[in-house]
């Protein structure tokens, strides 16, 4: 099944053509506007959201006793050393 519209005609009129051309642009620029503003909302939500999270656990992190010595944080391990041969490819 094959679902087909018919094809548009296009008026003569040179009024209605100018008039039609300035509709579509109109159209296009508010949706243009419309993105531009969705995004910018985007943009300063996700940095309200960004700031928030890094603020609340900078807070979280910080305990009363550690606000006064700082602990370094270590991580302790064994390394072992492994020798690496490289073959010269002939």
């Amino acid at each position: 099944m094959r679902f087909s519209l018919p094809m548009p005609r296009r008026s003569r009129h040179p009024l209605i053509r100018a008039l039609s051309l300035l509709v579509g642009l109109a159209v296009v620029g508010v949706l243009m506007v419309f993105g531009l503003v969705v995004a910018g909302v985007l943009l300063v939500g996700g940095t309200l959201v960004f700031a928030l999270r890094h603020w609340s656990r900078k807070r979280a992190t910080m305990s009363p006793a550690g606000r006064h010595a700082h602990q370094p944080e270590v991580i302790d391990g064994e390394f072992v050393v492994l020798q690496q041969t490289r073959h010269a490819a002939r």
